[in-house]
């Protein structure tokens, strides 16, 4: 099994992209508006715990699940990577994707800080459809490809940088004005719809040999 850094970093830039910690650092301050320090702080853990779980079912045990189904990869892969290409296309734009964002009236049916770490902190808004489709691609091609410890790497990484962003949320929003944010939202998008476009096109090859 040999480590293959451009995988991991493929990896890495994927989950970033489809998450944006720093995107979603003012949406956890609005959730967690009000709460105190300690209860932020808890929230954030609550929500690394549940992304962490998350992101490693998916990669793990998507595929079987999919075999279940009777469902194959390469189909999956081309429907994941619309999906994706969507929520790329939303963040082209500058507006949020209804796959990963909750409703307004969702948002305002939480009414205590710790109502929001599991829903809808962690579902939809950090692991949605486009990360689970995403993750159970990348989980498929490390399986057959010898490739594991770089999807681990890769996963590892992204997971260390999105509690930092979680957890420094209050000392980062000082600094993070509108513009960073949406310049940093359209330049993910490119770089989302491009690996939507490569897992469609990986599709397209095996179905028109």
């Amino acid at each position: 099994m040999t480590f293959d850094f451009a995988f991991a970093m493929k990896v890495f830039a994927a989950l970033f992209a489809i998450m944006n910690p720093i995107a979603n650092v003012p949406v956890f301050l609005s959730l967690t508006d009000g709460a105190s320090a300690k209860e932020k702080r808890h929230v954030a853990l609550v929500a690394m715990i549940g992304v962490a779980v998350g992101c490693a079912l998916s990669a793990s045990i998507g595929g079987a699940i999919l075999r279940v189904f009777g469902v194959t990869i390469d189909g999956f892969r081309l429907s994941g990577g619309l999906l994706v290409l969507l929520i790329s296309l939303n963040m082209l734009h500058g507006t949020p994707s209804a796959q990963h964002h909750p409703s307004q009236r969702e948002m305002s049916q939480t009414n205590e800080a710790s109502d929001v770490a599991i829903y809808p902190l962690t579902i939809p808004l950090l692991v949605g459809p486009g990360t689970i489709s995403t993750l159970i691609v990348f989980g498929h091609a490390a399986a057959t490809e010898q490739r594991v410890a770089s999807l681990v790497v890769g996963l590892g990484t992204f997971l260390f940088v999105l509690a930092l962003a979680l957890f420094s949320a209050p000392y980062l929003a000082k600094y993070l004005s509108q513009k960073s944010i949406a310049i940093t939202q359209r330049l993910m998008g490119m770089i989302l719809a491009a690996i939507a476009m490569e897992m469609m096109v990986d599709s397209l090859r095996v179905f028109f040999k």
